[in-house]
């Protein structure tokens, strides 16, 4: 187990448009993916994209625990070479932090629904719909793989604070969604 140094908000490689990953079976391939599964479960987050950890790839891990989805969890997965396809649904806003952006949280408009597909580390392919959480971290991670960084993609700064002061601006979509 290696744990991968982070990049930070203001490292070059983040803003970047990552390099398609030619072998996804490669050991150095599987090698990268475990060291970065094992980075994002200390972090602790759910979700890394091999530029956060100083790799310009087109790959993501990510995880969906119970508690955040409704009941339906994803186990630790990475996604090689990932393509998003937009569904129905609308946008839905929803805050999200990032590892590379520590102690702040945002406020920021993503797909309801999605269908992403990319292949595994065994180079079969992956296709599955997403929706809520599991859908908001997909399109967080791979924006990554684009130089995008979530604060890119928020529509009112009003809504970016430090964690700890976060659940301000939480309580206040909650009270304004119920007037609406």
């Amino acid at each position: 187990m290696a744990l991968l140094k982070i990049a930070r908000m203001g490292h070059p490689v983040l803003r970047k448009v990552a390099d398609p990953v030619p072998d996804p079976t490669a050991p150095e391939i599987r090698r990268l993916a475990s060291d970065m599964i094992d980075t994002m479960l200390d972090a602790p987050g759910v979700g890394l994209a091999a530029p956060q950890v100083h790799e310009s790839l087109r790959m993501i891990v990510f995880r969906v625990p119970a508690m955040r989805s409704g009941g339906e969890s994803v186990e630790p997965t990475v996604l090689i070479n990932p393509v998003i396809e937009p569904l129905d649904g609308g946008l839905e806003h929803g805050m999200e932090g990032c590892l590379s952006i520590p102690e702040l949280r945002g406020v920021v408009p993503r797909f309801a629904r999605i269908r992403y597909r990319g292949v595994g580390l065994d180079g079969e392919p992956i296709e599955r719909e997403a929706s809520g959480f599991h859908a908001r971290v997909i399109q967080h991670e791979c924006d990554h793989l684009d130089g995008v960084l979530y604060i890119d993609r928020m529509t009112d700064l009003r809504y970016l604070a430090f964690t700890d002061e976060a659940h301000h601006i939480t309580e206040a979509l909650e009270q304004q969604e119920g007037r609406d």
